[in-house]
């Protein structure tokens, strides 16, 4: 199947699971941020649960060769800040700004234009940022299976239990 193709399905489809759980909802993102409402951190969870037995599973069977970007610090404080930020303006996340216009809520349309054009200017700027922020600490290629010692699998298990542990407190709390 064509890539194209394929990335098409896909996002369709992560845009259905978006929708149906309601994480597009304004008041959902604001429940987040004030740590109200844990459905955005369920539904962000379980694609961690998912992904992370996904991606090993199709590295152990040969069908993906599993490559790490590299940890670089100041990228990741960089790159955090600016999404914590235009999701805290704007309540909206790359993939719900999207969801959210596919819903007809017209204003999503503004963080949309806001991601294009911080994009664009990210871009223009990159030079410089290689020079200085980006050439802060690196930490190389590494994962948190490389941290901590512990086998993939077994992490991976740890990590689900503990990820359900939380699902099950948050929904005790019903939040």
């Amino acid at each position: 199947m064509n890539e194209q193709i394929l990335g098409l399905l896909t996002g369709i489809i992560f845009g259905f699971l978006l929708q149906k759980g309601r994480v597009l909802r304004f008041d959902k993102q604001v429940g987040a941020m004030i740590l109200k409402d844990m459905t955005i951190l369920k539904f962000m969870l379980s694609a961690i649960i998912v992904g992370m037995i996904g991606i090993h599973f199709l590295n152990d069977v040969g069908f993906i060769e599993l490559k790490h970007k590299s940890m670089n610090l100041g990228g990741i404080v960089l790159g955090g800040a600016l999404f914590g930020f235009g999701w805290a303006v704007m309540g909206f996340c790359p993939g719900t700004s999207i969801g959210a216009l596919g819903e007809g809520r017209w204003h999503a349309l503004w963080a949309i234009i806001g991601m294009i054009l911080g994009a664009a200017i990210f871009a223009e700027i990159f030079p410089f940022l290689k020079k200085t922020v980006l050439a802060w600490k690196d930490f190389g290629k590494i994962s948190l299976s490389d941290i901590s010692g512990i086998e993939p699998w077994i992490l991976i298990g740890v990590l689900t239990i503990v990820y359900l542990a939380l699902f099950v407190f948050f929904e005790k709390k019903k939040l």
